[in-house]
């Protein structure tokens, strides 16, 4: 089983490949940027994706969907929750100060809270978290008998991404954390969506937005 974590963009937002030697299938996790890399990455490991799946609808995870699906294929899905903030594509980048020139494409279907999806033997499990966005949605993966997280930009290593852009709040993002992600155990590997790594123990024990 093949499970690759690189940064892609500007704003260094962590893209997954998930992929199964055996089938050839894989779940490539936020592809926002350098669709070359990704489609490289893809090569190397004679992979072709199944699905193109999102945390959520800012640029950084999702901005290059149409340019990558017409690369490499597979279906392109997101969190319906987040469907209104993806029609705001190029407008994101005035929020931050770039002059991205991106336009929403069409999705192939939704994301939902506990939908499982499959590519070969590699399983993904849909968490809905939101908070971030509203449709922030985290991803529990297997793969090899470990079990770990990808949470796009809920939870990072000793923080918690911003509430401040669009309907959501502190209380929120917290109460997705508590409910579907501190439910695992110590030891689980978490990915965020940016910057390193952790484990859901030491963002239980030392995570000040967590206390």
């Amino acid at each position: 089983m093949i499970a690759v974590h690189f940064a892609v963009g500007p704003l260094g937002c962590n893209c997954t490949v998930l992929g199964d030697e055996k089938s050839g299938e894989a779940i490539v996790v936020d592809g926002g940027d350098d669709v070359e890399r990704i489609t490289d990455v893809l090569a190397q490991h004679r992979l072709k994706p199944k699905y193109l799946i999102h945390t959520h609808a800012h640029f950084d995870h999702i901005g290059v969907l149409g340019e990558l699906r017409d690369r490499v294929g597979g279906e392109g899905l997101l969190h319906p929750g987040d469907r209104p903030l993806y029609a705001q594509l190029e407008e994101q980048g005035r929020w931050v100060g770039l002059p991205i020139r991106l336009s929403p494409v069409t999705l192939d279907g939704d994301l939902q809270d506990g939908l499982v999806l499959r590519a070969g033997d590699v399983q993904v499990t849909c968490l809905h978290t939101p908070g971030h966005t509203p449709g922030s949605t985290s991803f529990e993966v297997r793969l090899d008998g470990e079990t770990r997280l990808l949470t796009g930009d809920t939870l990072f290593r000793g923080s918690v991404g911003r509430w401040d852009l669009g309907g959501t709040s502190l209380e929120d993002i917290v109460d997705s954390i508590r409910s579907k992600l501190l439910v695992y155990p110590d030891a689980t590997p978490v990915i965020p969506g940016h910057g390193p790594a952790t484990t859901i123990g030491a963002e239980r024990a030392a995570n000040p937005y967590l206390a």
